[in-house]
């Protein structure tokens, strides 16, 4: 029998699209909305959501009834949207998409990715090594796997049975990680960005002690959650893959320390990490090998992942052109010197930044700091820096020269950049 009606709200996001996907596999009757869908932008997702027999709806609060099971909601879903009044008012359950997908998790075990970079990489890496190892695991991933994504399938989540092992990205920022436990898990790095230094290291050392079995640190991290009951084991050797930057190195170190903690044999894990092809959105090459310059596109949105990406694309002899979208106010004031100082530490005197304004997708909009504000940093630099009314029209670059879109929650970044890979309009810009 069909169980209860599910409402999944902001379900175009990633995380929340991969909740919507989840519970249509495990048979409930689920409807979604999104902002963005009641502007009238028509995501992929959304088409694919439908496939799965996800019906989609106004975000006004009329897919509720007195009957829904649920109404899943982000940390983003703010106090005052209609579906969460609606909510209030029908006496429907409320859930924080995290809490969902913890209760799925705990059916069978689970292998947790967190840290403050690389979640999303080494969460598709390893769910797709397990799966060439053979071991039908499920995974639930912030971004879609290119071996795994088509037309129809967005990549980001693979179903094989409940009580298989789970690989799951977990999130720092909400302290949403805590609400998990973990047979094994990746802490792959720690950093001050949603938190301070401090508290960052206290949320994940409380998160290390909710680890059963064992724990893989990245470099440095081993003595930040020493002395918890889960065997730690320290990477210290990148390990040579095809996928650009030596950050993908440490990753793939990661990921078979990970894959052998989960059963997988070395020899087997080794294939799987080396015929995995990476992720949408981080580091994704949009235009065709070895045909004229390179565009790639980047979920980089804190400053440790934006240096990481320029170096690990910028070409030897040509321009590197970055296109970069802040992902909200509070962020770019928060981190406002730290991300001057991850561009100006990185661009070489030919390259340039194009900056667009400050991702606005409602509720409070602090005030105070802008893109412009960052682009007069960069340019008192010595830096090449434009600030951008609004994407433009095309992109054209020398042979030698690669394009760098980067940015996070703007779906219309992606466009860009497979639209500029593609070659659909050549005006040079800039």
């Amino acid at each position: 029998m069909m169980k209860k009606h599910v409402h999944v709200s902001g379900v175009g996001g990633v995380g929340m699209n991969a909740i919507a996907q989840l519970l249509a596999r495990d048979g409930c009757r689920v409807t979604g909305s999104d902002r963005f869908l009641d502007q009238g932008v028509e995501l992929p997702v959304f088409g694919m959501l439908r496939g799965l027999g996800v019906k989609m709806v106004p975000q006004d609060g009329s897919a509720l009834t007195r009957e829904t099971g649920a109404l899943v909601i982000s940390t983003a879903v703010e106090a005052d949207n209609p579906e969460r009044l609606r909510a209030k008012e029908w006496g429907v359950v409320e859930k924080h998409r995290a809490e969902v997908l913890a209760e799925f998790t705990r059916r069978g075990p689970l292998a947790a990715i967190a840290g403050t970079s690389g979640k999303t990489s080494c969460t598709g890496w390893l769910g797709w090594t397990l799966a060439a190892c053979g071991m039908k695991p499920n995974v639930v991933n912030g971004g879609g796997i290119l071996g795994w994504k088509g037309p129809e399938a967005p990549g980001n989540v693979l179903w094989n049975h409940p009580e298989n092992r789970w690989v799951a990205e977990v999130d720092e920022s909400d302290r949403s990680l805590l609400r998990f436990d973990p047979e094994v898990a990746l802490i792959n790095t720690l950093t001050a960005d949603h938190h301070s230094l401090d508290d960052t290291i206290d949320l994940f050392r409380e998160f290390a002690g909710r680890v059963k079995r064992t724990i893989v640190c990245g470099p440095g991290v081993k003595k930040y959650v020493s002395g918890v009951e889960a065997e730690l084991i320290e990477i210290n050797q990148p390990l040579a893959v095809n996928l650009p930057g030596a950050h993908n190195e440490w990753n793939a170190a990661a990921v078979l320390a990970m894959a052998e903690a989960c059963g997988c044999t070395r020899e087997a894990a080794l294939k799987g990490i080396h015929s995995f092809r990476g992720v949408e959105r981080r580091l994704e090459l949009c235009s065709r090998e070895g045909e004229g310059p390179k565009v790639y596109d980047d979920y980089a949105h804190n400053p440790e992942k934006i240096e990481a990406a320029i170096r690990a694309v910028q070409p030897e002899k040509g321009q590197l052109t970055v296109l970069w979208r802040p992902h909200g106010f509070a962020p770019l004031k928060q981190n406002f010197e730290a991300f001057a100082d991850a561009f100006a530490g990185t661009l070489r005197p030919q390259d340039h930044a194009l900056i667009l304004p400050v991702f606005y997708a409602g509720g409070t909009a602090p005030t105070g700091i802008h893109s412009g504000d960052l682009v007069e940093a960069l340019q008192g630099r010595g830096c090449q820096a434009t600030l951008l009314a609004d994407y433009p029209e095309g992109w054209k670059g020398g042979e030698e020269d690669v394009l760098l879109v980067m940015g996070a929650r703007d779906p219309q970044l992606p466009v860009f950049a497979q639209k500029a890979g593609q070659r659909v309009s050549s005006p040079s810009f800039g």
